[in-house]
């Protein structure tokens, strides 16, 4: 099986198919689960707090090791080369238009988790407070929180989304549905009601940039700017107990529209690119659910006892 790209032809691999693509989710979930139960076993032998920098370093590990360990073995049991996963070169361009859309991202759509922390209070909800997600940050304390909670995940999870499952699926599913496939399964992953919304639409602007690049990149760029002026702004003391960013007025109002201005430009620029929109075969979506359903399944349950403080 072959396709036409720019700059010539290449052969595509066969075992990149929407059935690996949700094979590799399913197994995703299931190693992280298998992960968070050893860890939740090392946490209470060792009579952790939940407040303490050793419990919040445990807790951001586990996806790293589950992720990278599933893609292990994904690669290979289903026989998938590396570089039919992990692209990497691409137009310098692209950068541009990843940082425009990261930009936009977190200050046109600052509002997005506290609108959506509202709405579900209205059923019961009780979100968890901020400063729980951070470790200590002062002093040179902020590089370790660098490298796990910024580094790490635009690296590894980028692999995982925007990479195995993203390239595994778009032969099969097509370009457009890819994009929202990919960003639902990076949303649910992440099991936060709160930030359900922010993760999906950032999901779905990183997997737009990814297949039109070619790269994983990009991207990785996007995830990691995103998360490290998170940790920037908590050091700074720039959130208040909600995790709102504490700023004038005026300056917030400033951010949104050139925030809107710069993701609204990004996305038309990747709208206007060249570069053709793969077709969804038949059956491709259908099987993409069908083997990722385990690990949907096992995600949408815990969000939902989260929703309602079970977790």
């Amino acid at each position: 099986m072959e396709e036409f790209e720019e700059g010539g032809m290449r052969e595509v691999s066969p075992n990149l198919n929407s059935i690996n693509g949700g094979l590799t989710f399913s197994a995703a979930v299931i190693f992280y689960f298998a992960v968070q139960l050893i860890a939740s076993i090392i946490i209470g032998a060792a009579h952790l707090d939940e407040k303490s920098d050793a419990y919040i370093y445990i807790s951001y590990l586990c996806a790293p090791i589950a992720i990278v360990s599933c893609i292990a073995a994904v690669l290979k049991v289903r026989k998938i080369h590396p570089k039919l996963v992990f692209p990497v070169k691409c137009n310098p361009k692209y950068y541009l238009i990843a940082v425009m859309l990261i930009f936009g991202l977190l200050f046109s759509l600052s509002w997005v988790d506290g609108a959506v922390v509202e709405f579900f209070k209205l059923f019961g909800y009780k979100p968890r407070e901020a400063s729980s997600y951070f470790p200590n940050l002062s002093g040179g304390r902020i590089v370790p929180a660098f490298i796990v909670v910024a580094v790490m995940p635009a690296l590894i999870e980028e692999a995982l989304f925007r990479g195995v499952i993203l390239n595994c699926c778009e032969n099969s599913v097509g370009s457009i549905r890819t994009v929202f496939i990919v960003g639902f399964c990076f949303s649910l992953f992440h099991g936060s009601p709160e930030q359900t919304v922010y993760q999906f639409i950032a999901g779905c602007a990183f997997a737009f940039i990814a297949i039109r690049s070619g790269s994983i990149l990009p991207s990785v760029l996007m995830h990691f700017i995103n998360n490290a002026l998170i940790i920037i702004f908590k050091a700074c003391g720039m959130f208040d107990t909600n995790g709102n960013l504490i700023m004038p007025q005026t300056v917030n109002i400033v951010l949104i529209v050139l925030g809107a201005l710069s993701l609204i430009g990004g996305l038309v620029w990747l709208i206007l690119d060249k570069k053709p929109v793969k077709k969804c075969v038949k059956g491709g979506v259908k099987c993409f659910f069908i083997y990722a359903s385990v690990g949907i399944a096992a995600l949408a349950l815990n969000w939902i006892l989260l929703l309602f403080g079970v977790g």
